[in-house]
């Protein structure tokens, strides 16, 4: 009988279709890529998705964010993913977090029933923060570097941290792993392009790069899930 997964069913297989309901993943950020990698593991049959953002929809997002629309703006990120979810795959479980996570409360969204957390945050203290949470819980995780400012998405790789050029983000967090002696590899989603150079702090971005990077984050641990087994 046909399904919403029967495409996918194709090429992974039933059993691993199985398994694939029964894993739970937290995203933390729902912006330009997080948006893409929520889509696209609804659409690979996620049994539970965790959202993890505190922030609303604004204009300057139509450009990138899979979610931002004219009839959106206002709007927080996690109602408009859950209405999507719903959509897509009405037996995925969403969990929505609407806060700001740092240091002090980072402990409060992840525990031991997390099969995957995807870091698509911006802010580099929460970054670190959820790094050391997962290394000292034993949580497999992926995080997102820059994919401001760059227009090749051919260009987007998954690396170890330390094997990053031309990110001025993963350059931060290559010199938190050292100081930190952290010795564990840390995956990351990152770009080779040179970033385009422009006249203020805010990042410029496309439609291009964040799009890629969720999707490819989302491959990442989609085949990751399945491999553990």
């Amino acid at each position: 009988m046909l399904h919403r997964f029967s495409r996918l069913e194709k090429i992974i297989g039933h059993e691993n279709l199985s398994l694939l309901k029964t894993k739970k993943v937290l995203v933390l950020g729902c912006g330009g890529v997080g948006g893409y990698v929520i889509e696209a593991l609804a659409r690979s049959g996620i049994g539970t998705i965790v959202m993890v953002d505190y922030d609303k929809i604004d204009i300057t997002n139509i450009n990138r964010q899979i979610i931002a629309l004219d009839s959106t703006i206002g709007k927080d990120k996690v109602d408009i993913l859950e209405q999507r979810m719903k959509e897509i795959n009405p037996n995925c479980k969403v969990i929505k977090i609407k806060e700001f996570i740092d240091d002090k409360n980072i402990s409060k969204i992840l525990d031991t029933s997390i099969d995957y957390v995807v870091d698509a945050c911006d802010t580099v203290q929460t970054k670190k923060a959820l790094i050391k949470e997962c290394l000292n819980n034993n949580i497999s995780f992926i995080s997102s570097m820059g994919t401001g400012n760059k227009l090749d998405p051919s260009k987007l790789e998954i690396v170890d941290i330390r094997k990053t050029v031309n990110d001025p983000l993963a350059r931060i967090i290559r010199k938190f792993v050292k100081d930190e002696k952290i010795n564990k590899k840390i995956m990351v989603l990152s770009s080779k392009e040179l970033p385009i150079k422009i006249e203020d702090r805010t990042p410029g971005s496309s439609a291009f790069v964040p799009a890629s990077a969720g999707l490819l984050v989302a491959s990442y641990v989609m085949k990751e899930l399945i491999k553990k087994e």
